[in-house]
C-alpha cells in the first residue's frame, strides 16, 4: 500500500449542509465517521500551438481525489477511540452497520477552539489508516493500488460569542509516512452556476414516463367536499388565485417540460420566476416602508406620552 498524495477532497452541497447542521444542533462536541470514494483522474494539458510546439507543450497528470458523500454522528466524543486515540474497530464495525459506502476517514465538530487538529486527533488517525484502507477506483486501471482511510475533516465554531451562528472547517490527510497531518483543499460540488454545465451533456438512456395533469382539481382543495356547491366555488377561487400568481402557467401545461419542448418551455417558465421574484421584491420594499412609517409613528407616540406625562406631574 502506498502512502499516495490526495489532490483535494470533494463534497457536495448539500452533505456539507447536513454535516454543519448536524453538528450545530448536538448538545456538546461529537465525532463520527466518514465515508466515500477516492478516484485516480487524469488531467490532460492540451496546447492550440504548432505540432512542434504542441507535443512539448502538452501533458498529463494523474490527480487523486477524494469524495466525501456520508457521514455517520455519533452523538458525543471518544466515540470509536479511546483517550489516548488508540481506535477500536468493533466500535467502527457497529457504527457503519448499513452503510454502503467504504470508510474514508472520520470528522470532528468542535466548539469554541482553535481551528487546528489536536494530538490526540493526529493520533487517532494515525490508528485509524493503519487498520481500514480503501481501494483506488481507476477505470484504466483495475487493479489498482489500496489507500489507507486517512481522510480527516475538522468543524470548529469561533472561540468569542457572535451575533451570527458560524462554523470553520478545514480538511487533512495524515501521512503515515511523515506521521503528520497535511491540508486539504475542499471542493464543494453541486453549488453555484459554475456546477450547471456537468449537466450540459445530459440525455437519458431510458424514456422519461407520461406526466399525468389533472386539470379539473386543485391541490389545495384535496380534503374538501368538491359535491357542494360552497365547495366548488372555493375550488374556482383557489385555482385562479394560483393561476393569477403562475401568470398563465396552467399546471396541465407541465407535460411540456418532459419531451421535445422541453428546452424552449424551460426559458419561459425562468422569465415567469424573473417577474415573480420581481414581485417579492417590490413587496419587501413596501413591506420596510410600512415598517419605516410604523417606527415613525411609535416614536411620534412616545413623544406625546412624554408630553403628556410631564404636564400630569
Amino acid at each position: 500500500m502506498d502512502d499516495l498524495s490526495l489532490e483535494r477532497i470533494e463534497i457536495s452541497g448539500p452533505t456539507l449542509a447536513s454535516l454543519i447542521q448536524r453538528a450545530s444542533s448536538s448538545p456538546s462536541d461529537v465525532d463520527g465517521l466518514i465515508f466515500g470514494q477516492i478516484h485516480r483522474i487524469i488531467s490532460s494539458n492540451l496546447s492550440d500551438d504548432s505540432p512542434a510546439d504542441s507535443l512539448a507543450s502538452s501533458s498529463s497528470s494523474d490527480q487523486i481525489v477524494a469524495t466525501f458523500t456520508s457521514f455517520i454522528c455519533s452523538g458525543k466524543t471518544v466515540s470509536f477511540f479511546d483517550p489516548l486515540g488508540r481506535v477500536d474497530s468493533r466500535r467502527i464495525d457497529s457504527l457503519r452497520v448499513g452503510s454502503p459506502d467504504r470508510l474514508l476517514g472520520w470528522f470532528s465538530a468542535r466548539r469554541k477552539t482553535a481551528n487546528r487538529p489536536s494530538m490526540r486527533e493526529l493520533a487517532v488517525s494515525s490508528s485509524l489508516s493503519s487498520q481500514f484502507h480503501l481501494p483506488i477506483e481507476d477505470s484504466q486501471n483495475p487493479k489498482s493500488t489500496n489507500m489507507a482511510s486517512c481522510v480527516f475533516f475538522l468543524l470548529t465554531t469561533p472561540s468569542a460569542d457572535q451575533c451570527i451562528h458560524t462554523h470553520e472547517y478545514r480538511s487533512y490527510q495524515f501521512r503515515s509516512t511523515k506521521q503528520r497531518f497535511e491540508p486539504r483543499s475542499v471542493g464543494i460540488v453541486n453549488i453555484g452556476p459554475a456546477f450547471r454545465g456537468h449537466y450540459g451533456s445530459f440525455s437519458p438512456k431510458s424514456g422519461f414516463p407520461p406526466l399525468l395533469c389533472e386539470l379539473n382539481s386543485s391541490a389545495m382543495s384535496v380534503d374538501r367536499d368538491e359535491g357542494s356547491l360552497s365547495g366548488k366555488k372555493q375550488a374556482v377561487k383557489d385555482q385562479k388565485e394560483i393561476d393569477a400568481l403562475a401568470e398563465g402557467f396552467q399546471v396541465g401545461n407541465l407535460k411540456r417540460l418532459v419531451g421535445a419542448e422541453a428546452a424552449n418551455y424551460t426559458g419561459g417558465i425562468e422569465q415567469m420566476y424573473e417577474r415573480m421574484l420581481a414581485k417579492i421584491e417590490g413587496l419587501v420594499s413596501d413591506v420596510e416602508k410600512s415598517s419605516a412609517r410604523v417606527f415613525e409613528q411609535d416614536k411620534h407616540n412616545r413623544k406625546l406620552r412624554n408630553r403628556i406625562a410631564r404636564i400630569e406631574r
